[in-house]
């Protein structure tokens, strides 16, 4: 515990020394969003719907990780709302799917570590699972807004009068170093999280095959797959409303 304190202290120092008061106002972000996360627990345990939870600590995090920190009220409307259109369509597209793959629950690999407690605790693991995936892809789709937003409309001040071809053009340049990057957070940030795992299993002689259908395997590549794609939408949604808010602000006579 004593460690983990030393380590909090030494990113808060680091922060204000690098941002100011924006570093000081990310750390405080950090501190909120891990209550957040701790009330969804807590919530989610007492019984209430995991879904209903997760919206609701999900638009929260998401204000408070885009709005937090940054000045410009355009730029952080523009990503607000395009991360609540594309948590939308990951939900219309998560739900379905998690209930297709069948990859809620412990898999094989954890039977050891959890075989002394009652699973039946009263909770829906399926909505749980959800739930999980939505909250695991709020920091990608939230980064990725916010960096697109903020670069077109530094575009838009310093660029004079572009036309809506050259903005969409600008912003795909934007989007596509802001695309290689966050894929290779998350992947690494996945395999990372379970190279011991992989290593017990290797050490065991595994075949590929039982890789690919290891359900923890499968889970935490599907958090991978739909943390990219919703990636890709966000910022195609971003740009094409920095666009609109554009065109409706040069030609207020055609909206």
């Amino acid at each position: 515990m004593n460690t983990i304190i030393v380590l909090i202290v030494v990113l808060a120092v680091l922060l204000i020394l690098s941002g100011g008061r924006r570093g000081l106002a990310a750390f405080f972000t950090l501190i909120i969003n891990f209550g957040l996360l701790f009330l969804t627990v807590i919530l989610i345990a007492g019984g209430f719907p995991p879904i209903f939870v997760m919206m609701f600590t999900g638009v929260s995090i998401l204000a408070i990780i885009i709005y937090v920190g940054n000045n410009n009220e355009s730029q952080t409307n523009t990503a607000f709302l395009s991360t609540l259109l594309v948590l939308a369509v990951m939900l219309l597209l998560i739900i379905p799917m998690n209930y297709l793959m069948q990859i809620y629950g412990f898999s094989n690999e954890q039977s050891e570590e959890i075989e002394a407690f009652n699973l039946a605790i009263g909770v829906n693991f399926a909505s749980i699972a959800i739930a999980t995936t939505i909250l695991s892809t709020l920091g990608a789709i939230a980064e990725a807004a916010i960096a697109v937003a903020s670069g077109m409309e530094e575009i838009i001040e310093q660029g004079g009068g572009k036309t809506a071809q050259e903005l969409r053009t600008s912003g795909r340049n934007i989007g596509l170093q802001i695309m290689g990057m966050t894929f290779n957070t998350v992947f690494f940030g996945m395999f990372g999280g379970n190279l011991a795992l992989f290593i017990l299993i290797s050490k065991l002689d595994a075949s590929f095959g039982y890789y690919a259908n290891s359900k923890i395997f499968a889970s935490e590549t599907m958090l991978v797959v739909y943390a990219a794609i919703s990636v890709v939408l966000v910022i195609w949604v971003t740009i094409e409303m920095t666009v609109f808010k554009t065109n409706k602000i040069n030609n207020p006579k055609k909206s």
